[in-house]
């Protein structure tokens, strides 16, 4: 085996399960069994509502949850994230649906699990932390918005209108229930979000998800109220198959899978560092969390599964339950296969309104006021970021958001850097005693002018750079003193020597002295310093060298002159 084929066999067994996460899930076993039957209680009502919201129906929400939830618990990089359907994903599928139906959603799972596995092995994990806080914050709050207006139709009980863009769909619900109210299925939503919520606060280890939800069915049953259920589902997990597959689609469909694949790193690496924080000694491996992530994706179509990421909320009770290995997770996805084989005629008779109820509660209980608060009162580009970022996922879609506000938030960042720019004229002081005369020293004063330049020397600040250069006047000698000058690129360089070369043509002599070796390649790429009259190590040199300049040209007198 060649050493470049070892070293690529090596990557990919350390993304692999290994002996000590065997271990682990030997030495609390009871913990991790209760714990995951916990979050299988609080999972079950998601991962149903989130599969009709996304429009592939509930059976393919609990798919998901099974299938995936499996595969990413044993393959992931954290030993406590919980992985199934989510609404952040929910928010991005519902378009896919419209434009391409079930098949397309498939294949842009099939497609982003790929992907992920390609960003695992590329080892791209551990630059996801970069992502701003305000960027998070702010897309988590548009979700949430989304997300409860996803729910409006059902929460109303009437026919969900044709749209993708979820407020533009909320607003026709609430107008075709102004024509025909369904008083029923509205008092459902909200009496299953209010006890969601109050048990919350008073409770918070108690699964009111599943209770709500269980009192709704059997008021509905009982009463009967004629709300709209969950109906038939299949009695198992369907058969692996790939017949939903065509070649001839993929390309159109690759826009789609890179967004989901980036929602889906995204969101998983940000549950496993909350998790983390959670927890004393815990820490992730974010290369084997897209790893696991990406066998999960590719897992859940083949059985009718929507894409899947890691769910914050599920893997926060997971944490708060007691878990301690994966075997938690495990458990979570074995007890939901119990629940689909065992159980689904008593699931299918679930009210949709209920599913509502439970997703608006959801979607509350993402938005962290106290957080929110707190970026927006740090800098006034936070929260501007943050507004952004919010108001463009509920307006367009989470991947532009995102973009829109890592631009933005970027943008910002290299304007405060930009800021940290400084060329400040100094004094002229040479350190030379003995070698100037008053009136020497007087002419040098005059004839000589040091900027010293402070700081990042890059495309940002390069403009405004030579703009304050220019503006010397009346010299002969500009020295640049270099030596704090943290960082310079291509820009930068071009702009030092577009500089250079306008001095030297109002023939003023331009010195440099300071000048880092590691940046040495960037101005020489360029030829930035080749119109330089002279170049130093010191200071002092370079006004020796200015001094010896004037006085060739007449503006000093030669020590060497001979009086008449």
């Amino acid at each position: 085996m060649s050493g470049r084929t070892g070293r690529a066999w090596s990557s990919v067994v350390s993304l692999l399960p290994g002996r000590a996460d065997l271990t682990a899930m030997r030495r609390h076993p009871r913990r991790d069994l209760l714990a995951g039957v916990t979050v299988a209680i609080v999972a079950l009502p998601l991962a149903l509502g989130f599969g009709v919201s996304s429009g592939m129906g509930a059976a393919a929400g609990l798919a998901t949850a099974v299938v995936a939830g499996a595969v990413a618990a044993l393959f992931g990089g954290s030993n406590l994230q919980v992985s199934g359907p989510t609404g952040a994903m929910t928010v991005v599928l519902v378009p896919i649906v419209a434009q391409y139906g079930p098949g397309g959603v498939l294949t842009v799972g099939l497609m982003a699990g790929v992907i992920l596995i390609a960003l695992a092995l590329a080892r791209v994990g551990r630059y996801m932390r970069y992502v701003p806080a305000p960027v998070v914050e702010g897309f988590t709050l548009g979700i949430a918005c989304v997300i409860a207006l996803q729910q409006v139709p059902s929460a109303l009980g009437v026919p969900k209108p044709e749209g993708d863009k979820a407020l533009a769909v909320a607003w026709q619900a609430v107008l075709d229930f102004a024509r025909e109210p369904r008083w029923a299925e509205v008092a459902l939503a909200v009496a299953v979000a209010a006890v969601m919520l109050a048990g919350a606060r008073w409770r918070p280890g108690v699964p009111f998800s599943i209770i709500a939800v269980v009192a709704a069915t059997v008021a509905a049953q009982a009463l009967p109220l004629d709300a709209a259920v969950i109906g038939a589902l299949p009695a198992g997990l369907p058969a692996p198959s790939l017949a939903f597959l065509d070649p001839a689609a993929l390309g159109s469909l690759l826009a789609p899978a890179v967004a989901v694949a980036a929602l889906a790193a995204l969101e998983s690496l940000l549950s496993a560092s909350v998790a983390d924080g959670m927890t004393v000694g815990e820490r992730h491996d974010p290369d084997r969390e897209l790893f696991g992530q990406g066998l999960a994706n590719i897992a859940a179509p083949l059985f009718g599964g929507v894409p899947a990421t890691a769910a914050i909320a599920r893997t926060a009770v997971n944490v708060r339950t007691g878990a301690a290995s994966r075997l938690a997770a495990l458990t979570h996805a074995a007890v939901l296969a119990a629940i689909v084989f065992v159980a689904a005629p008593l699931v299918s008779r679930i009210p949709l309104a209920a599913l509502a109820g439970v997703l608006l509660a959801t979607a509350v209980r993402m938005v962290e006021v106290g957080s929110l608060r707190a970026i927006a009162r740090a800098t006034r580009a936070d929260g501007l970021v943050l507004a952004l970022t919010a108001v463009a996922t509920v307006a367009l879609d989470l991947v532009y958001a995102v973009i829109i506000g890592l631009v933005i938030a970027g943008a910002l960042a290299l304007r405060a850097v930009a800021r940290q720019a400084r060329l400040d004229q100094v004094d002229f002081k040479p350190d030379l005693p003995g070698e100037h005369s008053d009136e020497e020293y007087e002419l040098l004063t005059e004839h000589i002018v040091a900027y010293r330049i402070d700081g990042p020397l890059f495309f940002a600040a390069a403009h405004r750079f030579l703009l304050e250069l220019l503006e010397v006047a009346d010299v002969r000698v500009v020295i640049l003193r270099m030596s704090r000058v943290t960082t310079v690129d291509a820009t930068g360089a071009l702009v030092l020597k577009d500089a250079i070369d306008r001095l030297h043509r109002r023939g003023i002599l331009v010195l440099a002295s300071g000048v880092r070796p590691g940046q040495r390649q960037v101005f020489d790429s360029v030829e930035a310093l080749a119109g330089l009259g002279g170049e130093h190590a010191t200071t002092p040199e370079a006004i020796r060298h200015a001094r010896a300049h004037l006085q060739h040209t007449g503006i000093l007198p030669r020590h060497d002159a001979q009086p008449a």
